[in-house]
C-alpha cells in the first residue's frame, strides 16, 4: 500500500522550496503527496518580494477535508506565516494524535526575508511543538525558538536540541549546515539519547529548498514505517544526491534548487560536464 503524506506549507512559484519542493520529494520517494496551503509567496531563486497568508480557518478547512476522506500516514508542516494559522493547524492535528508530524520551523528565507511573524513564534512553540514527532530546525531557527545565541559548535547544538525537546516535541534534529568547516553535522536529540549524522559540506550555491526537502523526505520515511533514525538517514542520503546533481538543472541566477528527481531522470552530458 502506497503511503499518503500531507504537507502543510507555503507556495514557492519558482518551484524550489515550499509545497512545490514537498510534492516533488514525495513523488521522488514513492509516496502520495497532498498539500494544504498556508501562504502564497512571490519569490524566485534570488529572494522573496511578498507574502500573502491564507486565512487561518481556510487553512484548517483544507486539512479537515483531507482527513475526512483520505488516510494520512504522516504530516509535514513547513511555513506557518502567523499565529492564527499556527493555532488553526494545531486545532485540527490535535484530533489525529497517532499520525506522525514532522515540523520544519520555516522562519527566514535564504535571502533574509522573514517568513514567520515575530508574534507567531510563541504560538508555534506553545501549540505546534508539543504535537511534533520530529522538529527539524537549522541553527538560526533553533536559536530563535529558544531566544538564545546561535550555536557555533557541536556541544551547543546538542544542548539546544535538548532544550527544544523540553518544549514538547518527541525528538529534535538540529541541522548544522550553518557551522563553518568542511563538515555539515546534524544531531538528533530525544529523551532516549543523542545521535549524530555526519556529512561532508557540498560547495554549491544550489541549496534553495534543502530544509523543505529534507523534512518532507523524513516524513515520507516515517509514513513508510521507518523509525526516526532510519528515516533521517535515508532522507539525508537522498538529499545528498539531490544536492550533488543540482548542476544538472538550470533554474534561476541565485540559490538554485536541488535535483529532486536525480535518481529518476537521465543526466544530460552537457549538464554533467558543467557540474564537473
Amino acid at each position: 500500500m502506497i503511503p499518503n503524506v500531507l504537507s502543510i506549507a507555503g507556495s514557492d512559484p519558482s518551484g524550489g522550496a515550499g509545497i512545490q519542493a514537498d510534492l516533488k520529494t514525495f513523488s521522488a520517494l514513492g509516496v502520495y503527496g497532498m498539500a494544504a496551503l498556508t501562504a502564497l509567496t512571490a519569490q524566485n531563486t534570488t529572494g522573496v518580494s511578498g507574502v500573502h497568508a491564507v486565512p487561518a480557518e481556510f487553512v484548517a478547512d483544507q486539512i479537515r477535508m483531507v482527513f475526512a476522506d483520505v488516510r494520512v500516514d504522516a504530516v509535514k508542516i513547513g511555513m506557518i506565516a502567523n499565529a492564527g494559522i499556527a493555532r488553526a493547524v494545531a486545532g485540527v492535528l490535535e484530533d489525529h494524535p497517532d499520525v506522525p508530524v514532522v515540523l520544519d520551523p520555516v522562519m527566514i528565507a535564504k535571502g533574509g526575508t522573514a517568513l514567520l511573524d515575530a508574534s507567531a513564534v510563541t504560538a508555534l512553540t506553545e501549540c505546534l511543538l508539543p504535537l511534533a514527532t520530529l522538529l527539524t530546525p537549522n541553527l538560526p531557527e533553533a536559536a530563535a525558538l529558544l531566544g538564545v545565541e546561535e550555536a557555533l559548535d557541536r556541544a551547543t547544538m546538542a544542548e539546544q536540541g535538548a532544550a527544544l525537546v523540553a518544549l514538547g516535541p518527541a525528538a529534535v534534529l538540529v541541522k548544522g549546515g550553518h557551522l563553518e568547516g568542511p563538515e555539515s553535522p546534524d544531531v538528533l536529540v530525544a529523551k532516549e539519547g543523542t545521535h549524530w549524522f555526519e556529512a561532508p559540506r557540498f560547495l554549491t550555491k544550489n541549496t534553495h529548498g534543502t530544509g523543505c526537502s529534507l523534512s518532507s523526505a523524513v516524513a515520507a520515511g516515517l509514513a513508510k514505517g521507518l523509525p526516526p533514525t532510519d528515516a533521517i538517514a535515508a532522507a539525508k542520503s537522498w538529499l545528498a544526491g539531490a544536492v550533488a546533481a543540482s548542476g544538472d538543472l538550470s533554474v534561476g541566477s541565485g540559490h538554485g534548487p536541488v535535483h529532486h528527481f536525480h535518481s529518476l531522470w537521465p543526466s544530460s552530458p552537457t549538464a554533467s560536464s558543467n557540474r564537473a
